[in-house]
């Protein structure tokens, strides 16, 4: 069993790569091999919609989402794990997530040399908002949630939490629990 963990955030130890950890530990807890993917620490373009992906499964764009894509692919299970900027996900994450276009055909279905790989993966999501409101999340969860309904993927839940200053999020045991118990999820 492999765990890949993805971070959108651009700020490394801050509140979403803290759950991150989280979840990662609880998946290592339940036996699941771990990796964590750092967008930020990654060169990742925007798509071009040149659509040479839908025929060749491979996107024409040379960075480093080539070698993500492969691991998106091996993993069992991925946990992304974003904050919210200005009531969406942050711009390294939209990059992230557009560029799986790739992994889809002109139908929008799966291409068929990774329908195997793909359907029925489990996915999972983290996100955390500034405000005391979480409900400030929904459209980050809508997203993910969509793209795991949409594609027949496996949709493990989110963890929705509120925390502003870096670090912050320690304090919050159940969101810390709750990332924790996504993880062995994930690794179930």
């Amino acid at each position: 069993m492999k765990v890949l963990g993805v971070l959108g955030s651009p700020r490394i130890k801050g509140n979403s790569d803290i759950l991150l950890d989280r979840a990662l530990a609880g998946a290592g807890d339940s036996g699941a091999e771990t990796e964590k993917i750092v967008l930020a620490r990654k060169n990742i373009s925007g798509c071009l919609d040149c659509r040479k992906c839908n025929e060749t499964g491979v996107c024409a764009v040379k960075d480093d989402m080539l070698e993500i894509h492969e691991k998106i692919l091996f993993a069992d299970a991925v946990i992304h794990s974003v904050p919210v900027y200005f009531w969406s996900m942050t711009a390294q994450m939209k990059a992230y997530l557009d560029r799986w276009c790739a992994l889809f055909d002109a139908k929008w279905q799966w291409q068929e040399q990774y329908i195997v790989r793909m359907l029925g993966k489990k996915i999972g999501l983290i996100t955390v908002c500034g405000a005391p409101d979480v409900s400030i999340t929904d459209p980050v969860v809508h997203c993910f949630k969509t793209l795991s309904d949409f594609t027949g993927m496996n949709w493990l839940g989110s963890v929705q939490a509120s925390a502003a200053e870096k670090g912050e999020i320690e304090k919050n045991e159940d969101a810390g629990r709750m990332a924790f118990d996504l993880g062995k999820k994930a690794a179930s």
